[in-house]
């Protein structure tokens, strides 16, 4: 089983923030770091090293797709599975995010008691593939 992936997760909404960082730490027992924004993520992300981007789509600002660009410029972050959460879930959308490079969309509202569970089979299906 290979080791459990550092998650980035940039949310604007703190609630969304708060409870995602619940399901993700104590529930999935995964490494979480948070940033508000897509240029607070870009600011701390070389200090933070994580090994999986999670990307609320719709923030202000820059978008999740904008801030998933602006990573993969940084040569440390090129290759950085990310995965997109949105509520905003059409099936075109979803095919574009994944156009974009996302290994998947998770769709808002989620499950807290699931979210660790199924952001650890996205990325164990990443280092297979």
């Amino acid at each position: 089983m290979p080791q459990l992936p550092k998650v980035m997760h940039v949310e604007d909404d703190p609630d969304i923030r708060e409870i995602a960082l619940i399901a993700l730490e104590m529930v999935g027992g995964l490494e979480v770091v948070q940033f508000a924004s897509g240029q607070e993520a870009l600011e701390g992300a070389a200090a933070a090293a994580p090994d999986l981007f999670l990307l609320d789509v719709m923030m202000p600002g820059m978008t999740g797709e904008e801030t998933l660009l602006a990573l993969r410029a940084l040569p440390q972050f090129a290759k950085t599975p990310a995965i997109f959460m949105t509520a905003k879930a059409q099936h075109s959308d979803v095919r574009q995010f994944i156009e974009a490079g996302a290994l998947d969309v998770i769709v808002k509202p989620f499950d807290p008691m699931q979210l660790a569970a199924q952001i650890v089979a996205l990325w164990t299906q990443s280092l297979a593939a």
